[in-house]
């Protein structure tokens, strides 16, 4: 099945997202043009993006723009309701009410971080700037609603074309940033551990009476394994302690065992200090301290607070070689930071051009419930069924980050262990 797409000039913005929505969510090959006579001609199924119509047979979409532009302005972003969901670049005379091509750009690519905007306290851009936090659709993967809606245009207009929709996934993902509560802390962190807050349980753990509550690792194992699953891990190596990196230091042998077991069961990636956001080099180094106690290659990623900005942040991933990255997605609120819930290769803006590192969004991570949101782990569950009922109904990936401590036996995540598997058990 092949769909051909008429435009007046060779655009890169047009031809990523036209990719995106025909290829990978549609299953259409999709191939543009901009020869006219080539488009009168052609028998097959046919999208005409321009101002004017061509022919009489076609799919006539009206361009707003934005597609067309080479540089990064303000845009004007009017939003209203259509099938009870919000768009925007309105559009008339069209078979489609908004020029659904620019709308999906502008939330895929996040041209509005690329804008001049306000930080939140960590420096990352705060999810109060967001279109979709402003208009109240960020709880919603909306460029896959919107695609689902456009599908079903065009099969009214050409009730010949078969459409080849992506099968949902479940992903789970951990960031093991804090390894163990008590145990491989040496001596000196443990005892001035032990003066701040006496626990006998901390003495339990270090004679190996009891087990370590942020040890959870076995646990998950047998979940993932009940439940066959294929899980992601991120693993934080910085070299030294800081005040947000608070780790078991690499060069303990514990770390080396539990990086090593994990990579020999499943996919593993590295989770940038926050320290490497200051120091491009300490970025490298994490990578190889990680390449050496797994010894596999490290080409996936997901930043530790979720701690980048737009472009420097996934320039430095390309640069050392980072083919896919977990960390679109904010660390102040859940929902769809790009409104969508299928991975994307990531388009550098002021480069124009499409890029190699392809963009896993997540839409839930426990520690935003807990931390941010201040809800108990039951009505965590509710938020994440619902999240899991949005992805569903697309044909999405449905990718969750959780905390091997926030899902152990540790009285401040009392609960949330139980509310993961129970989700399981419900979804599986």
């Amino acid at each position: 099945m092949k769909v051909l797409l008429y435009t007046q000039n060779h655009l890169p913005r047009l031809q990523y997202i036209c990719s995106f929505i025909f290829e990978e969510l549609l299953g259409i090959e999709c191939i543009v043009t901009t020869g006219c006579e080539v488009f009168k001609t052609y028998e097959g199924i046919k999208i005409n993006y321009s101002n004017s119509p061509v022919c009489s047979n076609e799919f006539h979409l009206s361009p707003t723009g934005l597609l067309a532009e080479q540089t990064i302005t303000p845009q004007t972003i009017d939003c209203f309701k259509i099938n009870n969901y919000k768009a925007f670049f309105k559009t008339e005379n069209s078979d489609f009410a908004f020029d659904i091509f620019s709308t999906a750009f502008y939330l895929l690519s996040r041209y509005e971080e690329y804008l001049q905007h306000q930080k939140d306290m960590y420096g990352r851009y705060a999810h109060e700037n967001s279109l979709a936090f402003r208009e109240d659709f960020l709880h919603l993967p909306l460029i896959n609603i919107w695609v689902k809606d456009f599908a079903v245009a065009l099969q009214n207009k050409f009730p010949s074309l078969v459409i080849h929709v992506p099968v949902f996934k479940f992903i789970p993902t951990y960031d093991v940033d804090i390894a163990y509560s008590f145990k491989h802390k040496g001596l000196m962190r443990n005892v001035g551990g032990f003066l701040k807050s006496p626990s006998l349980d901390r003495i339990q753990i270090l004679l190996g009476l009891r087990k370590d509550p942020f040890d959870t690792y076995d646990w998950l194992i047998d979940l993932h394994e009940q439940y066959k699953l294929y899980p992601v891990y991120f693993f934080l190596v910085a070299a030294k302690n800081g005040l947000y990196d608070k780790n078991i230091l690499p060069a303990k042998k514990a770390m080396y065992q539990l990086a090593k077991k994990h990579a020999d069961k499943c996919a593993i990636g590295i989770h940038p200090s926050w320290q490497s956001g200051d120091d491009d080099n300490l970025l490298t180094k994490e990578i190889a301290q990680l390449r050496l106690m797994s010894q596999q290659e490290i080409t996936k990623s997901r930043q530790h607070y979720i701690r980048f900005n737009l472009p420097a942040g996934y320039r430095r991933l390309l640069k050392e070689n980072i083919s896919d990255d977990y960390s679109m997605g904010y660390g102040s609120i859940n929902g769809f930071r790009a409104s969508v819930t299928s991975s994307f290769y990531w388009f550098d803006l002021e480069n124009n051009e499409t890029t190699s590192l392809r963009i896993h969004p997540f839409c839930f991570m426990e520690a935003n419930s807990y931390y941010e949101q201040k809800l108990s782990a039951d009505s965590a569950f509710e938020e994440l069924m619902q999240y899991y009922t949005a992805c569903k109904e697309v044909n999405g990936e449905l990718i969750t980050i959780w905390h091997n401590h926030m899902v152990g036996e540790d009285n401040l995540y009392k609960g949330w262990g139980r509310m993961y598997e129970n989700f399981l058990k419900k979804i599986m």
